[in-house]
């Protein structure tokens, strides 16, 4: 299918203008600026016949409150109330033909004439010009054209532009089109830049389940392999995944792992989860969730609560707020929590402290 790209359009049309503007183009200018005076004459017009209709309409209320019988107080009082408003009317109508005669443009004076006449020579020079930008170029397009209609002919491999200049008069031509040649399959930017990332982490194997989660396909539409992987990550330089030299403290675990570790159950490690009081990483839905295994987290687990921790149904009475509020300075790490796994206090415990008032407020 042939494509005509903007640049191109933007040249012709660009080299259109300037041609026109040599004398006989310059004239369509001066056309132009007459027939925006006419314009404004036309309306003027109209306005004038409203002021003339409201003279009409105050005229004819006078003469029927003038007509009415004094002592009828309630008819008299109607056309009264009729007579002002028609004099209202008459009033706004004056003052919006008062402001239309303001904004009429002024007409071109001999020198102005002769000046535009004489722009032809130093227009293409303007244009050209490193000073003159492209918010420039196309306030000095859109001063003499009304549009511009593009018909791609795609069989002849050509478009045919009509440029419809503001005085009316109308330019035609041709530019050629490019044949377009066709790529092949291309894997989609959006899975290229996923593997990128899940690249540092993962080796291809795993990569390729996750895509296959996430219901993706190659550039052919198949399912994920990890030969597909590891051959769009050679021909899109992405590096291969190295496991660190160093490993950071505590054991990298998944969730089914995280459970049996920390004798939870795998429904209590996604709870905790969502909740933050446990910290994972997930680089994209239907990746692992990795939860690090360290001595604090085993250490916030415990059989029995310690004295001063309540449970969360307490705490959120005694701080008057609710869950949700209580879990964003647990996640934070300015209120200290742990999990009980046994007795009648199972669950989240909180510590809380009465000389910390200003930590549930909000900033306006």
């Amino acid at each position: 299918m042939p494509r005509v790209s903007g640049r191109q359009i933007h040249d012709a049309v660009a080299e259109a203008f300037l041609a026109a503007l040599a004398p006989a183009g310059l004239e369509a200018a001066l056309k132009a600026a007459e027939q925006l005076e006419s314009d404004h004459d036309s309306v003027l017009v109209q306005f004038r016949r409203e002021v003339e209709r409201a003279q009409y309409e105050v005229q004819r209320a006078e003469r029927r409150y003038r007509a009415v019988d004094p002592e009828n107080r309630l008819v008299a009082g109607g056309l009264e109330t009729e007579w002002e408003n028609s004099l209202r009317q008459l009033e706004a109508a004056r003052a919006e033909l008062t402001r239309r005669e303001q904004q009429r443009p002024r007409a071109l004076r001999a020198e102005a004439r002769a000046a535009i006449r004489s722009l032809g020579g130093d227009l293409k020079r303007v244009c050209s010009a490193p000073t003159t930008n492209d918010r420039d170029r196309k306030e000095l397009l859109r001063a003499l054209l009304e549009e511009i209609i593009i018909a791609v002919q795609r069989d002849e491999f050509r478009a045919h532009l009509t440029m419809r200049w503001r005085g009316g008069a109308i330019t035609e031509f041709d530019i050629p089109v490019p044949r377009f040649q066709p790529m092949g399959p291309r894997t989609d930017e959006d899975t290229i830049s996923l593997q990128r990332r899940l690249a540092a982490l993962y080796p291809d194997e795993v990569i390729a389940g996750i895509l296959n989660r996430q219901r993706r396909k190659t550039a052919t539409g198949e399912r994920f392999t990890a030969n597909h992987v590891g051959n769009l990550r050679r021909y899109r330089n992405i590096p291969r995944f190295q496991p660190p030299a160093e490993p950071a403290p505590g054991e990298l675990a998944t969730i089914r792992k995280a459970a049996q570790i920390l004798g939870l159950n795998t429904s209590t490690i996604h709870r905790w989860l969502a909740d933050g009081f446990i910290a994972g990483e997930q680089i994209t839905p239907g990746a692992p969730w990795q939860i690090r295994i360290t001595d604090e987290l085993r250490a916030r687990i415990v059989e029995q609560a310690p004295p001063d921790y309540l449970p969360m149904l307490e705490t959120t009475i005694k701080l008057g707020v609710s869950r949700q509020t209580v879990l964003q300075p647990v996640k934070r790490g300015e209120l200290k929590a742990v999990l009980v796994t046994q007795g009648r206090r199972k669950g989240l415990g909180i510590k809380v402290i009465d000389d910390q008032p200003g930590l549930f407020q909000t900033t306006s």
